[in-house]
């Protein structure tokens, strides 16, 4: 199916073909054939890089040629939604007849920014698109078409019940939105949409032919029989795999178990990588670990990352910043780095492609069994679907390193199905935090309706009734003895504090165990490694680090020198790692520090910064509520210090803008330490300050302008 064949307006059509599409990839045109461009509403089950983005454009370009609604774009996390703003933007060159405005908006839940019904088409973190729906944004009933990225993400048991019920309400809106499902393939993919009330459109094709082969006993079975020897080395197999396909010209994506052996694959590969490169290309190489060296602290991690770099090989985990994640991206991307040693958390996320996949351990730490335990076969999946690069190779493979067990291996993934999608709606957390939003939105509901919408979920249409029903009530039970909800006659309506969290969009338990620790604070003293503790202990806290065995005389110190300032007594068993790395972080300690001496690299620090500014707020306005007013001074301060990892007597300085905690202290080691000083002080004087220079200094002055 050609491009220009489309029934589409024809400065859409000259976009498209401007953008290399030329004609229509099979899963692409089953979709149109199926009614893509008429607004049927259509669940896309189709492999890895089939173009399912594609399906998107021609879906949000013939919608907003023939209405004047929405279009929403829901992403899974905050790199694909970023991915996707990119992609879309450029719809705002085409002329559909209106000028045509994109956002995007994946932070703050509980402020719904003001502009955001200015734009055609939005893209959102499914997460957001909840709080929006908390709400009740009058443009809600505007949608129209709602395109799901990854929507087989609804059996994921944290993120998966907050995409199935913003589905839920999507669906039943009056304004009955065309809803377009784009997943990996999945088995019970006719189930999902007959909820989601969708056209199946199933199709395997790939753009670049995927074979799936195992490792064992010096040789890998291909799934269709062919075999090929690997002369193995002191690397280990994973890594004599990735290097024979560099070495045919290819790229390699090793997936590992864990963030050490991630690390350690790579260094066992560059050596071997190294011999392979052309001297044009390690000139490049030198350049980016220069860049990566140059543009952060000098973290054992950072300073091994830079080492391998020259090598054309690196690694790539949570513990990175997104300085270095993006870096790595983009030059594997461009083919400069020939190996890449990750944890499995880089298949959910970018779109990096390699010619050939080596799955090192199918086991994979497991927090909640606290052990080792098998990947299941649609994790397994998308870990293989990243083989094959479309623009650059002919074929893709992937292979699973075995242990003797090749034939069940062969057996299990490579013919397996993968798992259906199970909803998890119906597990404590999610149930109390849906019923909640649930009567916020619909105030004076009654059981019976609240029973009702949550046998329109999926979770509905896979459980007993008498099941979901036990489950609600038992949510009841809690949020009315909370008195997050209250209850007159047969009708249901939240409290303030109730709608106050749902707002705040935290879950109802951790908003009860602030209240109640709030309520009991002493009016006489600081109570900032309290409020810490009390953050860092709660189920929403991430990145949760445990203490190591070496940790606990440091844990003990700190409680001891912060002991005025806790809300009840604690012992160093009821501190975590992340609690030491947040208060040594408030009190300057520099990445390199936390690296060393606590474990946490810069990217764990990042996530947890972000977390605990998210509920620092959260326990402020909880605050409000229960009227302790003589707290949110010192709870805005925290906010601020977690924000900027500064001591207090920063705070004023990093008002502003371009002043951050390194800069701050410089000045305040100056003598500059208020924004009077900093106003007196000549701009020929400032520039003269390590770390300011004469252009950061124009700026420092014009942004203190603005605050002042």
């Amino acid at each position: 199916m050609k491009i220009e064949k489309l029934d589409l307006l024809k400065p859409a059509i000259d976009f498209l073909l401007s953008e290399g599409f030329s004609k229509l990839y099979p899963p692409q045109a089953d979709c149109v054939n199926a009614g893509l461009l008429d607004g049927k509403s259509i669940l896309v089950s189709a492999p890895t890089a089939s173009g399912k983005t594609l399906t998107a454009i021609l879906a949000t370009i013939s919608y907003l040629s023939k209405n004047n609604g929405k279009v929403i774009y829901l992403s899974p996390l905050r790199a694909l939604a970023a991915e996707k703003f990119t992609e879309f933007k450029k719809l705002e060159k085409v002329d559909l007849g209106k000028k045509i405005k994109v956002g995007i908006s994946t932070g703050d839940f509980e402020n719904i920014e003001k502009n955001l019904e200015k734009n055609d088409v939005l893209i959102l973190t499914n997460e957001k698109m909840d709080s929006i729906i908390r709400h009740s944004a009058e443009w809600i009933d505007d949608i129209g078409l709602v395109i799901v990225d990854e929507i087989h993400l609804i059996g994921d048991e944290n993120r998966g019940p907050t995409l199935e019920m913003i589905l839920t309400k999507l669906k039943l809106l009056v304004s009955k939105p065309q809803i377009v499902g784009l997943s990996a393939t999945i088995t019970n993919s006719n189930e999902i949409a007959n909820w989601l009330d969708c056209i199946l459109v199933k199709n395997d094709w790939r753009p670049v032919p995927l074979s799936e082969g195992v490792y064992d006993a010096g040789e890998v079975i291909m799934s269709d029989g062919k075999k090929f020897e690997v002369e193995p080395s002191i690397c280990g197999i994973p890594i004599d795999l990735g290097v024979q396909s560099v070495k045919d010209g290819g790229q390699s994506l090793v997936f590992a178990e864990t963030r050490t052996r991630s690390k350690a694959l790579a260094t066992k590969a560059a050596d071997i990588v190294s011999q392979f490169l052309e001297k044009k290309e390690s000139e490049e190489l030198e350049k980016i670990s220069k860049k990566i060296l140059s543009n952060n602290e000098h973290t054992e991690l950072v300073k091994t990352l830079a080492t391998l770099i020259k090598k054309g090989v690196a690694f790539h985990h949570a513990g990175l910043n997104q300085n270095c994640r993006q870096i790595i991206e983009t030059e594997f991307r461009k083919g400069t780095i020939k190996l890449l040693s990750s944890t499995p958390t880089l298949a959910a996320g970018v779109n990096l492609p390699a010619r050939r996949v080596v799955i090192s351990n199918i086991n994979r730490y497991n927090a909640k069994v606290g052990g080792n335990r098998p990947i299941s076969i649609l994790e397994y999946k998308q870990l293989c679907g990243r083989a094959g690069r479309p623009q650059y190779d002919n074929y893709g493979e992937s292979i699973i390193v075995g242990n003797g067990n090749s034939e069940d291996l062969m057996e299990y993934y490579i013919h397996g199905e993968p798992e259906p999608i199970i909803s998890k709606i119906t597990d404590d957390k999610s149930l109390r935090t849906h019923v909640l939003s649930v009567i916020v939105t619909s105030p004076g509901i009654k059981k019976e309706d609240i029973l009702d919408f949550f046998l329109q979920t999926l979770g509905g249409l896979q459980s007993r009734k008498a099941t979901i029903k036990f489950a609600i009530d038992i949510s009841l039970r809690f949020l009315t003895n909370a008195f997050l909800i209250i209850k007159k006659g047969e009708r249901y309506a939240a409290t303030e504090f109730g709608k106050k969290t749902s707002m705040l969009y935290i879950d109802p338990l951790t908003a009860t165990y602030f209240r109640d620790a709030i309520e009991n604070v002493s009016k006489e003293r600081r109570h900032t490694f309290g409020f810490l503790h009390l953050i860092s202990n709660c189920e929403e806290f991430f990145p949760k680090f445990s203490l190591r065995q070496k940790d606990y005389e440091t844990a003990s110190l700190m409680i001891e020198n912060n002991s005025s300032e806790l809300l009840a007594p604690i012992s160093e068993y009821d501190c975590s790692r992340s609690l030491l790395a947040l208060q040594s972080w408030i009190t300057e300690s520099s990445e390199l520090t936390l690296s060393d001496s606590l474990g946490i690299e810069s990217g764990d620090m990042h996530r947890m910064v972000e977390t605990a500014d998210w509920l620092s707020y959260c326990l402020r306005e909880i605050s409000k509520h229960v009227e302790r007013t003589d707290l949110l001074d010192e709870l805005e301060n925290l906010r601020r210090r977690i924000v900027y990892g500064i001591r207090e007597e920063l705070l004023d300085l990093v008002k502003v803008k371009g002043i951050g905690r390194i800069r701050a202290r410089v000045l305040y080691k100056h003598g500059i330490k208020t924004l009077d000083n900093l106003a007196k002080i000549p701009v020929n004087k400032l520039a003269e300050i390590d770390k300011i220079g004469s252009t950061i200094a124009d700026n420092i002055k014009s942004e203190l302008r603005k605050v002042r």
